[in-house]
């Protein structure tokens, strides 16, 4: 019985530390371990597709994954309508999951058709949310002129703060 003792307290602490390595071996997200723009491939609403080379150079990009149907994604649409004059030279792509019919109801309620610098889809392939593990909408994935991810916003994100990292980004 003295031996039993010992020898389950040390099975026991081999559990946990075996319980805590698991934790440590959570993938990264693909976007941590590569941080230029991935490729990608929308269907936009005019079913044509849109790819990565579409993306005109020296640009920077905002990518926003969303839902039509998501109250916060609502919001951000109509405050980055309301500041599109001042981020005429972003690139911005915005990318859900809902089917086409849907997402050009967004883009007509927020005036993001007649945009050169605007496309809008859908990615039927899911692979954005994969490649961003995306847990909450809107999803945003600011890049640099070059193609370089420089900040992830879960959740809502103001176009002033948008703004002010890539007028920092200048500096």
């Amino acid at each position: 019985m003295k031996i039993f003792i010992p020898v389950f307290f040390f099975l026991c602490s081999l559990s946990t530390t075996s319980q805590a390595q698991g934790y440590d071996s959570i993938p990264i997200p693909p976007y941590q371990k590569d941080s230029t723009l991935p490729d990608f491939n929308l269907l936009l609403t005019d079913s044509s597709w849109f790819i990565k080379k579409g993306i005109p150079a020296d640009k920077p990009v905002v990518l926003i994954y969303f839902s039509p149907d998501c109250g916060h994604c609502q919001l951000t649409a109509k405050e980055f309508e309301g500041k599109m004059d001042k981020l005429k030279d972003v690139f911005f792509v915005w990318v859900s999951y809902l089917p086409v019919d849907k997402i050009k109801t967004f883009a007509i309620d927020y005036k993001m058709l007649d945009k050169e610098n605007i496309r809008i889809g859908r990615d039927p392939n899911y692979f954005i949310p994969a490649f961003y593990k995306v847990k909450f909408t809107p999803f945003m994935a600011v890049y640099d002129k070059a193609g370089k991810l420089m900040q992830t916003f879960e959740g809502t994100a103001e176009p002033a703060s948008v703004l002010s990292l890539l007028n920092a980004q200048k500096l």
